[in-house]
C-alpha cells in the first residue's frame, strides 16, 4: 500500500512542478493567454492519446511495468519542457515536452489507479481517496518547491530536470512493491470496447470529465488568474496554487471517513456544491475572500476523481477496461479546458473566464446518483455504502 501511495505522490510532484511554473513559461516565451492555452493543450492531447490504449497496455504489461515505463515518459517530458523554457526558449519545443509528459502521465494514471482499486478491494474499506491524497500531497510539495524556486530565480531547466530525476528513480523503487494490480497478460482482450457500450460507465465518465475540468482549470489557470486578476506576484500566485492543492489533499485524506459513513452520492454532491461556491468567490471576491474561495474550491474538488475511479473499478474483472474508459472521457476535460479558458481569457480576462467552472458543475450534479454500485459491484463496496 505504501508503494502505491509513493507512486501517486511522485506523479503529483512531477505534474505540479510544471503547473506552478506556467507563469514563468508565459513570460519567458512571451505568450498570450490564447497561445499559452494551445501550448498547454499539448499536454492534454498526449494524455488523451495515451488513455485510448492505457487499458490494453496495463492489461498486457501489468500495473507495475506500465507505471515504470510511463514514468520514464513523464521524466523525459519534464526535461524537454524545462530546456525549452530555460535553456533554449521555444514554444514548439515546450509543447513537444508537454505532449511527452502528458502521454506518460496518461498511461501512469490508469495503471496506478488499477493497482489502487485492487488494494481497496483487498482492504475491504474505502482507501482510494487516500492514494489520491498522496497525489495531492505530491502536488503540494511541487508547489511548495516551485514558489521559492521562482522567488530565488532558480532556472526552470534546473528545477524541472531535478524533479524529473526524483520522480523517475523514486517510482522505479516504489513500484517494485506492487502486488494486486494483475500480472502481465499476453492473451485475451482487455474488454475496453465492451466497456464503451456500458451506460453506467459512460455516465460516470461524463461526471468525472466535469470534475476533472474543475480540477484541471485550477491547475492550469489559478496561479495566473491571481497574478493577472488580483495583482499577485508570481511567487504569491504559486503560493495560491499551493493552497488549492493543500486543501484538496486534506479533503482526500479525510474524505474516506465521510464516504464510509454517508456513501458516495451525498458526499460528492456536498463537495461539488463547495466547489461551485469557491469558484464564484475566486472570481467575484476581493483578494481575501478570493483566497478563501481557493480553499473551498480545493475541498470541493478533492473527491471527484478518486470516487469516479472507485466506481469504475467496482468489478475487479473489468477494472482495467472501465478505468481506462472513464479516464479517457475524463481527460477530454484536460483536452478542452486549456484552449477554452485561454480563448475566453483573451476576451474577458483569465479571472472572469473561470466562471465556466460553476456553469458546468451545476448541471453535473444530476449525474452523481450513477456513482452507486452497479451490476458486479464488489461486496466490500456495497458494505461501505
Amino acid at each position: 500500500m505504501i508503494g502505491v501511495a509513493v507512486v501517486f505522490g511522485l506523479n503529483g510532484l512531477a505534474v505540479a512542478s510544471w503547473f506552478a511554473r506556467v507563469p514563468a513559461a508565459r513570460d519567458v516565451l512571451g505568450l498570450s493567454a490564447g497561445t499559452l492555452g494551445l501550448v498547454l493543450l499539448c499536454l492534454s492531447v498526449g494524455a488523451t492519446l495515451a488513455l485510448l490504449t492505457a487499458g490494453e497496455i496495463t492489461h498486457r504489461l501489468g500495473a507495475r511495468r506500465a507505471v515504470c515505463v510511463a514514468t520514464g515518459g513523464v521524466a523525459a517530458g519534464l526535461v524537454i519542457a524545462g530546456f525549452a523554457i530555460g535553456a533554449w526558449p521555444s514554444a514548439v519545443a515546450a509543447g513537444t515536452g508537454l505532449f511527452v509528459l502528458g502521454y506518460g502521465s496518461g498511461i501512469c494514471n490508469v495503471a496506478m489507479n488499477v493497482e489502487a482499486a485492487a488494494v481497496e478491494r483487498a482492504a475491504g474499506r474505502t482507501v482510494m481517496p487516500r492514494f489520491h491524497a498522496a497525489w495531492s500531497l505530491g502536488t503540494v510539495t511541487g508547489a511548495g518547491l516551485a514558489a521559492p524556486a521562482a522567488w530565488l530565480g532558480l532556472p526552470v531547466t534546473v528545477h524541472l530536470t531535478g524533479i524529473a530525476l526524483i520522480a523517475l528513480f523514486g517510482t522505479l523503487v516504489a513500484a517494485s512493491g506492487f502486488r494486486h494490480g494483475g500480472a502481465p497478460s499476453g492473451r485475451g482482450g482487455s474488454g475496453v470496447l465492451k466497456a464503451w457500450r456500458e451506460p453506467r460507465t459512460l455516465l460516470i465518465g461524463v461526471l468525472v470529465m466535469v470534475l476533472a475540468f474543475t480540477e484541471g482549470t485550477a491547475n492550469d489557470w489559478l496561479a495566473l488568474a491571481f497574478v493577472d486578476g488580483h495583482a499577485f506576484s508570481q511567487a504569491a500566485g504559486a503560493a495560491v496554487f499551493g493552497l488549492f492543492v493543500t486543501t484538496m489533499t486534506c479533503g482526500r485524506a479525510l474524505g474516506t471517513f465521510a464516504l464510509d459513513r454517508w456513501g458516495r452520492v451525498p458526499v460528492l454532491f456536498a463537495t461539488m456544491v463547495l466547489a461551485i461556491g469557491g469558484a464564484l468567490l475566486v472570481v467575484f471576491g476581493e483578494p481575501v475572500p478570493a483566497i478563501a474561495g481557493v480553499a473551498l474550491w480545493g475541498l470541493g474538488t478533492s473527491l471527484g476523481f478518486p470516487v469516479g475511479m472507485s466506481a469504475a473499478a467496482d468489478d475487479a474483472s473489468h477494472a482495467s477496461a472501465r478505468v481506462s474508459v472513464v479516464s479517457v472521457i475524463g481527460y477530454t476535460a484536460f483536452l478542452a479546458g486549456p484552449p477554452v479558458v485561454g480563448l475566453l481569457g483573451d476576451q474577458t480576462g483569465i479571472l472572469r473566464a473561470l466562471l465556466v467552472v460553476p456553469v458546468l458543475l451545476v448541471p453535473a450534479l444530476a449525474l452523481v446518483p450513477f456513482l452507486r454500485s452497479g451490476a458486479g459491484a464488489a461486496p466490500e463496496e456495497v458494505r461501505t455504502r
